[in-house]
């Protein structure tokens, strides 16, 4: 499974992307998003960038453990209808 930093943000967005682009020419299909602590706007077009690419590639991933926060900006950009939202793709503690 894909390890995820505690951060993704500007820092790190470009070097994780690539990170997640490898995993999934690798076969890489669920994203444990739990990890992250502390996210920017970059956490979100890391995302959204690998679903277009695996989308490219007719591959769909999954990812589970959204914290508020994460979730929070996606709303605000407007892409939540890109990722399925449920119980248990969400972290409530966060």
């Amino acid at each position: 499974m894909f390890a995820f930093e505690p951060m993704l943000n500007l820092s790190n967005a470009a070097r994780i992307a690539t990170a997640g682009v490898v995993a999934i020419d690798k076969g890489e299909r669920n994203f444990d998003l739990s990890p992250l602590t502390s996210v920017d706007s970059s956490a979100v077009a890391v995302l959204l960038g690998w679903q277009r690419y695996a989308e490219k590639k007719g591959i769909e991933l999954h990812f589970s453990g959204f914290s508020s926060n994460l979730r929070s900006l996606m709303k605000v950009y407007g892409i939540e209808q890109f990722f399925a939202f449920d119980a248990s793709t969400v972290d409530l503690a966060a």
